[in-house]
């Protein structure tokens, strides 16, 4: 048995936790950007669904540069979404609900327009103000050239320069500061921001980008950066700006706050780092209480992949007693429904899919994808749900320049075209511009044409929906306690099967119809008396 089985063990350990990308969720006040008020009037839809818990993405005070994560304000929400009271409301009724809610933590950088940023290019070079963010002096004769050989995850140099001279890094978009995790001040003041949000009755957060928070000292030169660009290679030394060792006690004195609180506190770390067995390093029992599966989701929907990530995932993750998490799609990805339905390379979005892209079989897409969601969800550990997947919303592909919102896509002069297409609204009911994200047809993106006939409205009066699907698997997953239970392989072959206590799941590589495996069938993403190719069935079997 590659696992065993946990009952009885935290939520956060087995739950399934549903995304919302706040500004594409639900409008409330018509202004065509989602708002917190949309959010507790649909919760009830998501406690419908079965989820556990929901993250936000971030709704902090912000200019938007990047979609809320560059933040102006960790302890107000911006008034495009609402207000403070909105906040607490939701809160009150995802509870009332039975919904623990996380929240979005963004450490790595502020906004620009943050007061502490603001406060340092006043203050000036060598000032206790400039020690929050990491300022240095250019090279070349009169310090024109940037500090080292950094370049942004969003294209370009890491390094802007300031009037005065001196240059700042930023490992994303030029208005968004990199914070200095050496200083103890910097350490002080987000540790006060956890408790503002803990005494407002948070469940935990989701921790964007800890492994860039510790630098190097000295901030040297990206040893292969010709190779790797702004990331990393898998098995080569650490980039001076990624996987630092420092990071560790500061996460380790998160866990003692959050431990300090009532109830079952939770993080999640976006915590990029590979081999798993380095990942785990994140969430020992001390640390992260769980991180994103990136091996998993970068597996695409590839056999031999997928059973090397699972496989290295219960290794990893089992060896420091921390769960292993699913995860097929977020806000950063292109949605599994378009991904499976072409070839993109990794799950990645930054790329994105443009008009002059191939375009990808969605219908294929979508029967993959209901597979490959089903054969997520009986797995033993976390699962997380990104919105509209439920619903099988493919990619906007089609998206035109004049509409285009990512960063990514301004610094790479389009050559990237984002990920705009992931983050499109939400289609709740068939009619309109917007199908009911609002009632005004305003939209800070726009939706395809294709969103009508997927909308939530539509697909709640279909027993064959993929909403149907969803709600069915976790409603079976809760009733038998699958989060909590134990894996084992069946076949490794392109018959792929596992076993989860008395549930066996199979999917269908095989490209041929198989027959169904022999047991009470409780689930399957398609129909037939035969497994057809790219199918996933749940069957209780006693043997």
């Amino acid at each position: 048995m590659l696992h065993s089985p946990r009952p009885g063990s935290g939520w956060w350990r087995s739950g399934v936790i549903y995304q919302i990308y706040p500004r594409s969720f639900s409008d409330a006040n018509g202004d065509g950007m989602g708002d917190l008020k949309g959010i507790t009037q649909n919760l009830v839809k998501l406690s419908e669904l079965g989820i556990d818990a929901v993250w936000l993405s971030p709704f902090y005070k912000s200019p938007q540069k990047d979609a809320g994560y560059d933040v102006a304000d960790y302890r107000s929400v911006d008034p495009l979404f609402g207000n403070l009271t909105d906040f607490d409301e939701l809160v009150a009724k995802a509870h009332e609900l039975g919904i623990r809610v996380m929240i979005d933590l963004v450490p790595n950088h502020t906004s620009d327009q943050h007061e502490w940023f603001q406060k340092a290019l006043a203050a000036g070079p060598g000032s206790k103000e400039r020690s929050y963010y990491h300022f240095k002096s250019g090279r070349g004769e009169n310090g024109e050239l940037p500090p080292n050989n950094w370049q942004s995850m969003f294209g370009g140099p890491a390094w802007t320069r300031t009037p005065d001279g001196e240059w700042y890094v930023h490992l994303f978009d030029s208005s968004q500061p990199d914070l200095n995790w050496e200083n103890p001040l910097v350490q002080r003041e987000f540790e006060e921001i956890l408790r503002f949000w803990l005494d407002r009755g948070v469940d935990g957060f989701r921790v964007d980008q800890p492994h860039a928070m510790g630098k190097a000292e000295g901030l040297p030169d990206h040893p292969y950066v010709d190779e790797a660009g702004a990331g990393f290679i898998e098995g080569r030394e650490n980039p001076p700006m990624w996987f630092q060792d420092s990071v560790h006690e500061i996460f380790r004195s998160w866990r003692k706050i959050l431990a300090s609180y009532p109830g079952e506190r939770a993080m999640c770390g976006e915590a990029y780092v590979l081999p798993l067995s380095f990942m785990a390093l994140w969430v020992r029992p001390d640390e992260f209480h769980q991180t994103f599966n990136f091996r998993f989701l970068d597996a695409g929907w590839e056999k031999d992949r997928l059973v090397q990530a699972i496989n290295e995932s219960f290794e990893a993750f089992d060896a420091v007693g921390a769960p292993s998490t699913w995860v097929l799609n977020n806000h950063d990805v292109i949605r599994h429904a378009s991904r499976f339905g072409g070839d993109y390379g990794r799950a990645t979005a930054s790329d994105g899919i443009g008009p002059e892209n191939p375009q990808p079989d969605n219908k294929l897409g979508l029967r993959k994808a209901k597979a490959a969601s089903l054969f997520m969800l009986g797995l033993p550990g976390a699962s997380y749900l990104y919105q509209g997947e439920e619903l099988g919303l493919p990619e906007h592909t089609t998206i035109s320049p004049e509409h285009r919102q990512d960063p990514t896509f301004f610094r790479t002069a389009g050559k990237r075209v984002g990920r705009d297409g992931c983050r499109v609204p939400l289609p709740w009911v068939r009619g309109g511009l917007t199908n009911g994200f609002n009632q005004t047809d305003k939209a800070w993106l726009p939706q395809p044409a294709e969103y009508a006939e997927l909308s939530r409205d539509v697909q709640e009066q279909s027993s064959e929906s993929t909403l149907a699907l969803y709600k069915s698997a976790l409603r079976i997953r809760k009733e038998l306690a699958l989060g909590e239970g134990s894996f084992d392989w069946v076949s490794t072959t392109d018959l792929l099967s596992y076993r989860n206590g008395n549930v066996l799941v199979v999917h269908n590589f095989t490209g041929n119809e198989a027959p169904l495996p022999e047991g009470e069938l409780l689930l399957r993403s398609g129909s037939g008396a035969f497994l057809a190719p790219d199918e996933t069935v749940w069957v209780l079997s006693r043997t």
